[in-house]
Protein backbone atom coordinates (compact mmCIF):
# COMPACT_ATOMS: atom_id res chain seq x y z
CA UNK A 1 0.00 0.00 0.00
CA UNK A 2 1.97 3.35 -1.36
CA UNK A 3 -0.48 5.16 0.80
CA UNK A 4 0.75 3.64 3.98
CA UNK A 5 4.49 2.89 3.38
CA UNK A 6 5.85 6.43 3.49
CA UNK A 7 5.47 6.73 6.96
CA UNK A 8 2.39 9.47 5.96
CA UNK A 9 4.65 11.85 4.51
CA UNK A 10 6.29 15.05 5.23
CA UNK A 11 3.52 17.63 6.76
CA UNK A 12 1.03 14.17 5.48
CA UNK A 13 1.18 16.43 2.63
CA UNK A 14 2.46 13.88 0.87
CA UNK A 15 0.02 11.60 1.62
CA UNK A 16 -2.58 13.68 -1.00
CA UNK A 17 -0.02 13.68 -3.30
CA UNK A 18 0.88 9.38 -3.54
CA UNK A 19 -2.47 8.99 -3.66
CA UNK A 20 -3.35 11.35 -6.23
CA UNK A 21 0.14 10.06 -8.02
CA UNK A 22 -1.40 7.03 -9.32
CA UNK A 23 -3.84 9.05 -11.74
CA UNK A 24 -1.44 11.72 -12.31
CA UNK A 25 -3.09 14.52 -10.27
CA UNK A 26 -1.68 16.91 -8.35
CA UNK A 27 -3.59 18.95 -5.66
CA UNK A 28 -3.17 22.54 -4.67
CA UNK A 29 -4.80 24.46 -2.28
CA UNK A 30 -4.60 28.16 -1.60
CA UNK A 31 -6.88 30.81 0.19
CA UNK A 32 -9.85 32.03 -0.78
CA UNK A 33 -8.16 35.96 -1.16
CA UNK A 34 -4.90 37.31 0.02
CA UNK A 35 -3.36 40.90 0.44
CA UNK A 36 -0.17 41.49 0.44
CA UNK A 37 2.32 45.08 0.61
CA UNK A 38 2.07 47.99 2.73
CA UNK A 39 -1.42 48.97 3.94
CA UNK A 40 -2.64 45.68 3.29
CA UNK A 41 -4.44 45.45 6.68
CA UNK A 42 -6.73 48.51 5.44
CA UNK A 43 -8.69 45.16 2.93
CA UNK A 44 -9.89 43.39 6.22
CA UNK A 45 -12.60 46.10 6.45
CA UNK A 46 -12.89 45.10 2.67
CA UNK A 47 -13.25 41.23 3.48
CA UNK A 48 -15.71 41.68 6.91
CA UNK A 49 -17.89 43.63 4.91
CA UNK A 50 -17.67 41.58 1.50
CA UNK A 51 -18.82 38.18 3.49
CA UNK A 52 -21.23 39.82 6.27
CA UNK A 53 -19.08 38.97 9.13
CA UNK A 54 -20.93 40.00 12.56
CA UNK A 55 -18.40 39.61 15.25
CA UNK A 56 -14.60 38.46 15.26
CA UNK A 57 -12.68 36.79 18.20
CA UNK A 58 -9.23 38.18 17.70
CA UNK A 59 -6.92 35.00 18.85
CA UNK A 60 -3.45 36.69 19.51
CA UNK A 61 -0.72 36.49 22.38
CA UNK A 62 -0.55 38.95 24.43
CA UNK A 63 2.99 40.35 23.74
CA UNK A 64 1.10 41.62 20.40
CA UNK A 65 -1.64 43.42 22.37
CA UNK A 66 1.08 45.61 24.87
CA UNK A 67 3.06 46.30 21.99
CA UNK A 68 0.42 47.63 19.97
CA UNK A 69 0.53 45.45 17.54
CA UNK A 70 -3.31 43.74 17.62
CA UNK A 71 -4.27 47.65 17.65
CA UNK A 72 -3.67 48.00 14.21
CA UNK A 73 -6.44 46.57 13.59
CA UNK A 74 -8.47 46.46 16.15
CA UNK A 75 -8.52 50.72 15.24
CA UNK A 76 -9.94 49.40 12.07
CA UNK A 77 -12.54 47.60 13.22
CA UNK A 78 -13.53 50.65 15.67
CA UNK A 79 -13.82 53.03 12.82
CA UNK A 80 -16.04 50.75 10.87
CA UNK A 81 -18.00 49.59 14.24
CA UNK A 82 -17.06 46.32 13.88
CA UNK A 83 -17.63 44.01 17.18
CA UNK A 84 -15.05 41.72 18.48
CA UNK A 85 -13.61 39.90 21.52
CA UNK A 86 -9.65 39.47 22.11
CA UNK A 87 -8.55 36.03 22.81
CA UNK A 88 -4.52 36.59 24.22
CA UNK A 89 -3.98 33.88 26.08
CA UNK A 90 -1.90 32.39 23.21
CA UNK A 91 1.66 31.09 23.74
CA UNK A 92 4.72 30.44 21.77
CA UNK A 93 4.43 26.39 20.80
CA UNK A 94 0.52 26.68 21.89
CA UNK A 95 -0.60 23.10 23.54
CA UNK A 96 -3.81 21.40 23.49
CA UNK A 97 -4.99 23.77 26.67
CA UNK A 98 -4.90 26.84 25.24
CA UNK A 99 -6.98 25.58 21.99
CA UNK A 100 -9.79 24.32 24.37
CA UNK A 101 -9.57 27.53 26.10
CA UNK A 102 -9.68 29.16 22.75
CA UNK A 103 -12.57 27.34 21.94
CA UNK A 104 -14.89 28.36 24.78
CA UNK A 105 -13.39 31.65 24.44
CA UNK A 106 -15.23 31.69 20.61
CA UNK A 107 -18.70 30.61 22.07
CA UNK A 108 -18.58 32.56 24.91
CA UNK A 109 -18.13 35.63 22.53
CA UNK A 110 -20.85 34.53 20.20
CA UNK A 111 -18.21 35.37 17.36
CA UNK A 112 -18.98 34.10 14.07
CA UNK A 113 -15.17 34.35 12.36
CA UNK A 114 -12.41 34.93 13.93
CA UNK A 115 -8.58 37.34 12.92
CA UNK A 116 -5.72 35.66 13.74
CA UNK A 117 -3.12 38.63 14.55
CA UNK A 118 0.66 36.91 15.09
CA UNK A 119 3.26 34.27 13.62
CA UNK A 120 2.86 30.38 13.78
CA UNK A 121 1.42 30.41 16.88
CA UNK A 122 -1.78 32.28 17.02
CA UNK A 123 -2.38 30.81 13.17
CA UNK A 124 -1.85 27.47 14.58
CA UNK A 125 -4.37 27.86 17.57
CA UNK A 126 -6.91 29.32 15.57
CA UNK A 127 -6.84 26.61 12.93
CA UNK A 128 -7.25 24.22 16.15
CA UNK A 129 -10.43 26.43 17.46
CA UNK A 130 -11.68 26.79 14.13
CA UNK A 131 -11.58 23.40 13.31
CA UNK A 132 -13.42 21.90 16.51
CA UNK A 133 -16.19 24.71 16.69
CA UNK A 134 -17.88 23.17 13.50
CA UNK A 135 -16.32 19.80 14.24
CA UNK A 136 -17.02 19.26 17.69
CA UNK A 137 -16.14 15.60 18.14
CA UNK A 138 -12.35 16.51 17.76
CA UNK A 139 -13.20 18.71 20.94
CA UNK A 140 -10.05 16.58 22.82
CA UNK A 141 -7.65 18.25 20.10
CA UNK A 142 -5.31 15.41 20.07
CA UNK A 143 -7.46 13.51 17.90
CA UNK A 144 -6.81 16.10 15.37
CA UNK A 145 -3.07 15.13 14.64
CA UNK A 146 -1.96 13.80 11.29
CA UNK A 147 -5.01 14.05 8.82
CA UNK A 148 -8.28 14.17 10.72
CA UNK A 149 -11.55 13.21 8.90
CA UNK A 150 -13.29 16.14 9.93
CA UNK A 151 -16.49 17.02 7.47
CA UNK A 152 -16.70 20.70 8.01
CA UNK A 153 -14.68 23.50 7.24
CA UNK A 154 -13.15 25.37 9.62
CA UNK A 155 -14.91 28.52 11.02
CA UNK A 156 -13.73 31.42 8.50
CA UNK A 157 -10.31 32.97 9.78
CA UNK A 158 -8.92 36.30 8.35
CA UNK A 159 -5.10 35.50 8.92
CA UNK A 160 -3.11 38.63 9.86
CA UNK A 161 0.72 37.51 9.46
CA UNK A 162 3.16 39.63 12.15
CA UNK A 163 6.28 37.63 11.20
CA UNK A 164 8.00 36.90 8.06
CA UNK A 165 8.77 33.10 8.22
CA UNK A 166 5.78 30.44 9.57
CA UNK A 167 3.58 31.44 6.29
CA UNK A 168 0.99 29.81 8.72
CA UNK A 169 -1.76 32.07 7.14
CA UNK A 170 -1.67 29.93 3.43
CA UNK A 171 -0.78 26.34 4.91
CA UNK A 172 -3.32 23.91 5.90
CA UNK A 173 -0.66 22.70 8.41
CA UNK A 174 -0.69 23.67 11.90
CA UNK A 175 1.45 22.25 15.15
CA UNK A 176 -0.05 22.11 18.76
CA UNK A 177 2.42 20.85 22.24
CA UNK A 178 0.86 17.82 24.15
CA UNK A 179 2.64 19.27 27.08
CA UNK A 180 1.59 15.67 28.97
CA UNK A 181 3.21 13.81 27.02
CA UNK A 182 6.32 16.58 26.35
CA UNK A 183 5.48 16.36 22.52
CA UNK A 184 4.59 18.13 19.33
CA UNK A 185 1.96 16.33 16.76
CA UNK A 186 1.46 17.86 13.57
CA UNK A 187 -2.35 18.00 11.86
CA UNK A 188 -2.91 18.57 7.86
CA UNK A 189 -6.39 19.58 6.94
CA UNK A 190 -7.50 21.31 3.87
CA UNK A 191 -10.15 22.32 5.91
CA UNK A 192 -8.51 24.39 8.06
CA UNK A 193 -7.16 27.06 6.02
CA UNK A 194 -7.71 30.68 6.46
CA UNK A 195 -9.98 32.82 4.47
CA UNK A 196 -8.18 35.11 3.99
CA UNK A 197 -5.08 36.27 4.59
CA UNK A 198 -3.19 39.07 5.16
CA UNK A 199 0.91 39.89 4.41
CA UNK A 200 1.48 43.53 5.52
CA UNK A 201 5.00 44.16 5.86
CA UNK A 202 4.11 46.96 8.29
CA UNK A 203 2.28 44.63 10.66
CA UNK A 204 5.82 43.05 10.56
CA UNK A 205 7.93 46.32 11.75
CA UNK A 206 8.03 45.82 15.66
CA UNK A 207 9.66 42.43 15.40
CA UNK A 208 13.47 42.33 17.10
CA UNK A 209 16.31 41.01 15.03
CA UNK A 210 16.19 37.69 16.58
CA UNK A 211 12.64 36.84 15.84
CA UNK A 212 13.84 38.70 12.14
CA UNK A 213 16.42 36.35 11.92
CA UNK A 214 14.65 32.96 13.05
CA UNK A 215 11.67 33.16 11.73
CA UNK A 216 12.94 33.92 8.14
CA UNK A 217 15.79 30.83 8.28
CA UNK A 218 12.35 29.33 8.90
CA UNK A 219 11.02 30.57 5.59
CA UNK A 220 13.94 29.44 3.77
CA UNK A 221 13.85 25.88 5.93
CA UNK A 222 10.86 25.26 4.40
CA UNK A 223 11.73 26.40 0.78
CA UNK A 224 14.96 24.36 0.77
CA UNK A 225 12.53 21.38 2.31
CA UNK A 226 9.75 21.77 0.30
CA UNK A 227 12.22 21.93 -2.97
CA UNK A 228 13.41 18.71 -2.15
CA UNK A 229 11.07 16.56 -0.23
CA UNK A 230 9.53 13.73 -1.98
CA UNK A 231 6.76 15.03 -2.87
CA UNK A 232 8.05 18.00 -4.69
CA UNK A 233 6.93 18.72 -8.39
CA UNK A 234 7.39 21.43 -10.88
CA UNK A 235 4.40 23.89 -9.78
CA UNK A 236 6.01 23.44 -6.42
CA UNK A 237 9.21 23.74 -7.28
CA UNK A 238 9.09 26.86 -9.33
CA UNK A 239 7.78 28.72 -5.78
CA UNK A 240 10.27 27.62 -3.43
CA UNK A 241 12.93 28.52 -6.12
CA UNK A 242 11.47 32.02 -6.21
CA UNK A 243 11.39 31.79 -1.92
CA UNK A 244 14.53 30.97 -1.89
CA UNK A 245 15.85 33.84 -4.14
CA UNK A 246 14.14 36.27 -2.11
CA UNK A 247 14.77 35.16 1.21
CA UNK A 248 18.95 35.10 0.17
CA UNK A 249 18.30 38.56 -1.29
CA UNK A 250 16.44 40.21 2.03
CA UNK A 251 17.00 38.86 4.98
CA UNK A 252 20.50 39.97 6.11
CA UNK A 253 19.15 43.36 5.39
CA UNK A 254 15.65 42.65 6.91
CA UNK A 255 17.21 41.77 10.64
CA UNK A 256 18.30 45.47 10.50
CA UNK A 257 14.32 46.59 9.55
CA UNK A 258 14.72 46.78 5.47
CA UNK A 259 14.04 43.98 3.11
CA UNK A 260 10.76 42.99 5.06
CA UNK A 261 8.94 43.01 1.99
CA UNK A 262 10.58 41.16 0.33
CA UNK A 263 10.79 38.33 3.45
CA UNK A 264 7.07 38.58 3.59
CA UNK A 265 6.49 37.69 0.42
CA UNK A 266 9.35 34.63 0.01
CA UNK A 267 8.00 33.64 3.35
CA UNK A 268 4.43 33.70 1.74
CA UNK A 269 5.36 32.33 -1.71
CA UNK A 270 7.07 29.08 0.09
CA UNK A 271 3.76 28.56 2.00
CA UNK A 272 1.53 28.04 -1.11
CA UNK A 273 4.57 25.34 -1.88
CA UNK A 274 5.54 23.62 1.22
CA UNK A 275 1.69 23.41 2.43
CA UNK A 276 0.65 21.13 -0.89
CA UNK A 277 3.81 18.73 -1.37
CA UNK A 278 5.06 18.33 2.33
CA UNK A 279 8.43 18.83 4.32
CA UNK A 280 11.11 16.47 5.73
CA UNK A 281 13.41 15.55 8.63
CA UNK A 282 14.46 19.22 9.52
CA UNK A 283 11.06 19.60 10.82
CA UNK A 284 10.90 16.19 11.94
CA UNK A 285 13.90 16.58 14.37
CA UNK A 286 13.26 20.34 15.08
CA UNK A 287 9.69 20.01 16.59
CA UNK A 288 10.81 17.38 19.43
CA UNK A 289 13.82 20.37 19.79
CA UNK A 290 10.65 22.57 21.16
CA UNK A 291 8.47 19.96 22.27
CA UNK A 292 11.83 19.20 25.16
CA UNK A 293 13.14 22.50 25.60
CA UNK A 294 10.49 24.90 23.96
CA UNK A 295 13.13 26.25 21.81
CA UNK A 296 11.28 28.69 19.00
CA UNK A 297 10.61 26.74 16.15
CA UNK A 298 12.66 28.73 14.10
CA UNK A 299 16.28 28.77 16.00
CA UNK A 300 15.09 24.88 16.26
CA UNK A 301 15.21 24.52 12.13
CA UNK A 302 18.08 26.97 11.27
CA UNK A 303 20.58 25.77 13.28
CA UNK A 304 19.36 21.83 12.11
CA UNK A 305 18.94 22.94 8.51
CA UNK A 306 22.69 22.76 7.02
CA UNK A 307 23.46 19.43 9.40
CA UNK A 308 20.79 17.68 7.41
CA UNK A 309 21.36 19.19 4.07
CA UNK A 310 24.71 17.60 4.48
CA UNK A 311 22.98 14.81 5.29
CA UNK A 312 20.58 14.72 2.10
CA UNK A 313 22.75 16.01 -0.28
CA UNK A 314 23.53 12.64 -2.14
CA UNK A 315 19.83 12.51 -2.71
CA UNK A 316 18.74 15.78 -4.40
CA UNK A 317 20.21 15.17 -7.87
CA UNK A 318 20.70 18.98 -9.23
CA UNK A 319 19.30 20.36 -6.87
CA UNK A 320 21.53 22.07 -4.47
CA UNK A 321 23.00 23.36 -7.84
CA UNK A 322 19.73 25.66 -8.31
CA UNK A 323 19.51 26.28 -4.38
CA UNK A 324 23.30 27.59 -4.60
CA UNK A 325 22.08 29.81 -7.69
CA UNK A 326 19.24 31.47 -5.55
CA UNK A 327 21.53 31.90 -3.00
CA UNK A 328 23.92 34.15 -4.69
CA UNK A 329 26.69 31.59 -5.21
CA UNK A 330 28.95 32.73 -8.29
CA UNK A 331 29.59 29.97 -11.04
CA UNK A 332 27.85 27.16 -10.47
CA UNK A 333 27.38 26.23 -13.61
CA UNK A 334 31.08 25.47 -13.86
CA UNK A 335 31.24 23.45 -10.76
CA UNK A 336 30.94 19.95 -10.21
CA UNK A 337 27.93 18.32 -8.06
CA UNK A 338 30.07 18.21 -5.24
CA UNK A 339 31.24 21.09 -5.26
CA UNK A 340 27.86 23.14 -6.12
CA UNK A 341 26.32 20.93 -3.28
CA UNK A 342 29.08 22.07 -0.99
CA UNK A 343 28.73 25.62 -1.97
CA UNK A 344 24.64 25.13 -1.68
CA UNK A 345 25.14 24.24 2.11
CA UNK A 346 27.76 26.80 2.88
CA UNK A 347 25.60 29.66 1.37
CA UNK A 348 22.96 28.65 3.63
CA UNK A 349 25.55 28.29 6.71
CA UNK A 350 26.84 31.62 5.90
CA UNK A 351 24.00 33.32 6.07
CA UNK A 352 22.47 31.76 9.06
CA UNK A 353 25.87 33.08 10.95
CA UNK A 354 25.89 36.10 9.56
CA UNK A 355 21.73 36.92 11.25
CA UNK A 356 23.21 35.54 14.22
CA UNK A 357 21.66 32.15 14.23
CA UNK A 358 23.92 29.99 16.90
CA UNK A 359 25.65 26.93 15.04
CA UNK A 360 25.24 23.81 17.22
CA UNK A 361 22.43 22.43 19.49
CA UNK A 362 24.92 22.63 22.49
CA UNK A 363 24.20 26.55 22.19
CA UNK A 364 20.60 26.51 22.56
CA UNK A 365 20.71 24.61 25.40
CA UNK A 366 20.40 20.66 24.35
CA UNK A 367 21.78 17.88 26.43
CA UNK A 368 23.34 14.73 25.50
CA UNK A 369 21.68 12.95 27.18
CA UNK A 370 18.68 13.72 25.41
CA UNK A 371 19.56 13.10 21.97
CA UNK A 372 18.55 9.44 21.74
CA UNK A 373 15.00 10.24 22.70
CA UNK A 374 14.83 13.24 20.61
CA UNK A 375 15.38 10.60 17.69
CA UNK A 376 12.79 8.53 18.78
CA UNK A 377 10.55 11.52 18.47
CA UNK A 378 11.93 12.90 15.17
CA UNK A 379 11.19 9.35 14.05
CA UNK A 380 7.71 9.53 15.04
CA UNK A 381 6.94 12.74 13.40
CA UNK A 382 4.96 12.77 9.98
CA UNK A 383 7.51 15.40 8.20
CA UNK A 384 10.37 12.79 8.49
CA UNK A 385 8.48 10.62 5.99
CA UNK A 386 8.74 13.42 3.30
CA UNK A 387 12.71 13.66 3.29
CA UNK A 388 14.25 12.17 0.03
CA UNK A 389 17.18 10.31 2.22
CA UNK A 390 15.29 7.42 4.06
CA UNK A 391 15.84 7.75 8.03
CA UNK A 392 16.27 4.91 10.69
CA UNK A 393 16.91 5.96 14.24
CA UNK A 394 20.49 5.59 13.81
CA UNK A 395 21.05 8.28 11.19
CA UNK A 396 18.78 10.71 12.87
CA UNK A 397 20.44 10.21 16.07
CA UNK A 398 24.01 10.95 13.88
CA UNK A 399 22.75 13.91 12.18
CA UNK A 400 21.68 15.40 16.49
CA UNK A 401 25.24 14.11 17.26
CA UNK A 402 27.14 15.94 14.44
CA UNK A 403 24.59 19.07 14.99
CA UNK A 404 25.05 18.76 18.54
CA UNK A 405 29.00 20.32 18.67
CA UNK A 406 32.39 19.09 20.27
Amino acid sequence: CIFSSINMGGYLCLTFFIKEFCIMAYRFILNETSYHGAGAIQEIVTEIKARGFQKALIVTDADLVRFGVVKKVTDLLDENQFAYEIFDQVKANPSVAVVQAGVEAFKKAGADYMIAIGGGSPQDTSKGIGIIINNPEFADVVSLEGVAPTKKKSVPVIAVATTAGTAAETTINYVITDEEKRRKFVCVDPHDIPVVAVVDPDMMSSMPKGLTASTGMDALTHAIEGYTTLGAWELADTLNLKAIELIARSLRKAVDSEGRRDMALGQYVTGMAFSNVGLGVVHGMAHPLSAFYDTPHGVANAVLLPYVMAFNAEYTGEKFREIARMMGVDGVDSMTQEEDRKAAIDAVRQLSIDVGIPQTLREIGVKAEDLDALADAAMADVCTGGNPRPCTKDLVLGVYQTAFGA
